[in-house]
Parts: structure tokens; sequence; C-alpha cells
């Protein structure tokens, strides 16, 4: 990255260079971007028409922002994503610690230097990458970390109390012509909370009572969970009154969305890489629905605590479960390439758990279950989406003499393919609605996926009976 040549004040004048604030930098981009057409936040889905304007609105009136969202709705993604709208460069002074404006200095010590040397003074260039800084809210944050505090060694080497040379910036301070977020504000005990006060409405700071004010040029920025009011502890009174917006995030409004953030963050390309397994995985469309659909219905169930809510990384990290459960199968048959279907379902427990906070979870594996019942549900709905129930009555009537049909993750796709030729219209019913679909009917992996999938939907519409442990599965009238 090539910054400006300009290396003194006065090669910086010649550029015609002007000061301004960061808020007003994060308008004048803003602006930009929004009169050019260009997406002002890549990658995040479902707040086009809900959140997104309302941040565009709270940086074009120059407030401090507050995401306020339960977790998994990309809050600090969004945090992340602000110093885009930086200026890739700005000036600095160089040897000040804190980010100072060459043409229009703050502290005493760049005040000085400027006197002195004038425009001979020399100055650096910061990337826009280096003026965020973040810190996550932990009990254990103090004053000195965020605002600063006395340099004892300093002080002993001479230096007044009052010389702001004495002093040990925080972060707040260091971050001057940036952006400074902190995560999870409720957990930043209130006495720190109270620390702020000055740095949102007055933009100054004081350290240690000494008379050291930094008219500082800072962004704040904060993401919090609304459970944190109730559970852990909440934000203070005053301080929200001096938060110019609070922004409430959401979890995707449709299924569509929620397909759409899961595949676009969770690991499926599984044959290329360091740690390829030379394994092709295909997940079907009915298969994440069924994924996202779990997520959808655990949001709400009344077993469910909605005040902690359930996070989109439970759908992308059970996509990826269901995946590597197809991978495994594959590597064991020796298969190149592997279609998820129902079977690999059973391995979603693991990746649910500890990701959904239930309401009364007395019984053991009383998670599991919920898991199990949600999956059931989840499948239900996407079966009446796809299919009518009563249409595959016939194969139905074929189980009534003791028939049982293996299934479970330990068959190949082959094998399946070729046990369901045993029930008369089985596979003639798979290959129409595989068609109805748009999948491969001539796919053994997609035929089989259908098949288990009929299977499984006249389980959960109480036609069938399933047996099934430790992977393996059998359905039985």
């Amino acid at each position: 990255m090539t910054h400006p040549r300009a290396m003194s004040i006065g090669q910086l004048k010649e550029t015609g260079y002007q000061p301004c604030s960061v808020k007003d930098e994060l308008r004048r981009n803003l602006i930009r971007k929004l009169r050019a057409g260009d997406e002002l936040f890549p990658g995040i889905i479902g707040y086009r028409e809900s959140v997104l304007p309302q941040i565009v609105n709270a940086l074009l009136s120059r407030h401090d922002i507050l995401f306020l969202g339960l977790r998994g709705q990309a809050k600090t993604r969004i945090l992340r994503m602000l110093p885009e709208l930086l200026d890739e460069w700005i000036p600095v002074l160089a040897g000040i610690e804190i980010n100072d404006d060459p043409l229009r200095p703050m502290t005493k010590t760049a005040k000085r230097i400027v006197a002195e040397q004038g425009d001979d003074a020399q100055i650096e260039w910061v990337h826009r990458n280096d003026r965020y800084q973040e810190k996550l809210a932990t009990p254990d944050v103090t004053i000195a970390d965020l605002i600063g505090e006395v340099d004892l060694v300093k002080h002993a080497e001479g230096r007044y109390l009052s010389d702001e040379n004495t002093m040990h910036y925080g972060l707040i301070p260091r971050s001057n012509r940036g952006l400074f977020a902190i995560n999870e504000l409720p957990d930043l005990a209130p006495r720190i909370q109270v620390g702020l006060f000055n740095v949102l409405e007055e933009r100054d700071v004081q350290i240690r009572g000494y008379p050291i004010r930094l008219n500082l040029d800072v962004c704040l920025v904060f993401s919090a969970n609304p459970e944190d009011y109730t559970n852990r502890g909440r934000i203070v009174t005053p301080l929200k009154d001096r938060i110019g917006s609070v922004i409430r995030t959401h979890y995707p409004e449709s299924v569509e969305e929620g397909i759409q953030i899961a595949e676009q963050n969770a690991w499926l390309e599984r044959e290329h890489g360091a740690s390829r397994s030379g394994v092709k995985v295909e997940m079907p469309r009915f298969m994440a629905e069924i994924i996202e659909e779990i997520v959808r219905l655990a949001r709400s169930s009344p077993h469910v605590s909605q005040a902690s809510g359930v996070s989109v990384r439970t759908s992308i990290t059970n996509m990826e479960t269901a995946t590597s459960n197809a991978e495994r199968r594959a590597i064991g048959t020796g298969e190149t390439r592997v279609v998820v279907r129902m079977s690999d379902m059973s391995a979603l427990v693991a990746s649910c758990r500890g990701k959904i906070e239930m309401t009364l979870a007395d019984e053991d594996g009383a998670e599991d279950k919920l898991v199990k019942s949600l999956t059931g549900e989840a499948v239900k709905a996407v079966f009446a989406r796809c299919a009518d129930v009563d249409d595959y009555e016939p194969i139905v009537e074929q189980f009534g003499g003791n028939l049982t049909f293996p299934a479970g993750d330990d068959l190949s796709a082959e094998e399946f393919a070729a046990n369901m030729k045993a029930i008369k219209g089985f596979p003639q019913a798979a290959n129409r609605l595989a068609k109805a679909m748009n999948l491969d009917a001539a796919d053994p992996g997609a035929l089989a996926a259908v098949g288990e999938f009929i299977l499984e939907g006249l389980y959960v519409n109480n036609r069938l009976s399933k047996y099934s442990a430790n992977g393996k599965a059998s359905f039985r009238r």
C-alpha cells in the first residue's frame, strides 16, 4: 500500500490538505458511496431494508452508534466494516503517541513541535485499518485501560504530574482521529461506563483529575445484547442518553436469507486445500432448508429461552456438521462424490449443544431430545412444502408385511438406491420428486437423498415407524 509522498508539514500544505473530523470524513465518504451506488456493507444479508438505512442515517447525523441485538446478528462484523468508510490514508505528526493532525494539533507536545519546527516538522501516514480499535468489555476493564493513567516511571524521571508526557494514554485517546468500538457494553462496570460520559458529550478526557484535557476527535461505536440488561449488567441511563443512535439488529426474516448466510460462512468446500479429502460433498436445497428450519423453529419454541436467542452460528455449524458426516460416509465407502441426506441429520445434536438455551432443562439429555424433536418438526414442515404425504400411500401399504427398509449413514448412495427397488413404485416416486425439486433423478446420490427424505417424511407424519441407534436406522410399519 503506497501512501502519499508528503513527509513534512510544508509538503502537506502544498497538496491542499485540509483538516477534517473523523465523523465528517465518514459522512463524506458515505455520501460518495451512496451517489455511486456502491454496496456499503458487502456480505451483510437481510439488513438492506431494515438495519442499513438506520446505519446510514446515524452516520449522516454524525452520531455515535450502539448496535443492540441478540447473539449472532452480525453486530461485530458491521463494526469492523465501518473503517472502510474512512479515507485510506491520513497524515499525523511524527513522534506523537496520539494521532494528532499536523495542521490542527491537539496535544501540547504537538503544538510545541509545530511552533519550533514550522513547515519542516515531520509527518507520518496512517492507514485506515490502523484507525480502528476494539475492546471487549469484561469486568476487569479499568479506566486506565480506556482513558489513561499516570506513568509513575515518567514521573520519577522528573516530569511534573501536570505534564502531558507524564501520562500513559488509554485506548480511547490512542484512537484519536479514528473509530473505537466496545463490544458487549453492558458487561462494562457502571463506574467505568461513567468514565465515558465526557468522551461522548464533551469530547474530552481527564486523567486522574489532573488539568490535562484532550479534545478528542473519535467516533465511538458499541454493541450490546438486550439479555445483558437483566442477566449480567446494564447500560447506565446517562450513557444511553449520550449515544446518538441505537440500532436494533435481527435474525434473518426468511428461510432464503438464513440459507444464504449459512452458506456464505460455513466451510463447505472439502475437496480443496491442504486438508482435502478428495470427496466432493453436495447439499441439496431441501436439506439446507431443513437445517435452517430447525433454527427458525427453535426461535419460536416455548422450550427455548427467547431472551437468549438462537444464533445464526447454529445454522452455520449444523451445515458444516451435516457436510462432515456425509464426507465421513464417503471416505468409508470409497465414494469421491456424496450428497447430504437425512441420515446425516442425526449428527446435528453435537453442533447444537450449547447453542440452544432451554427454559427448563433439569432432565439429563433434554437438550438432545429437543434438537431431535425440532429436526422432526423441520422435516415435516419442509416435506409439506415439497410433497403431499397422501401420494405415497401405496408405498406405506407395502410395509404392512413386516417389511424393514435399512437406512443410516453407513450405506453408500448406490446401496441405498439399489434397496429402493425392493419397494414397488418407490424409485419412480423418488424420481418424480427429485425432478420437482430440480435434482438429477439419474444421479444415485440425489435419488438416495430424495428417497430417504420421503421415508423420513412418512415417519414424521406417523405413516411409518423408525428405529435408529449409532447412526444406523430402519423404517417399518
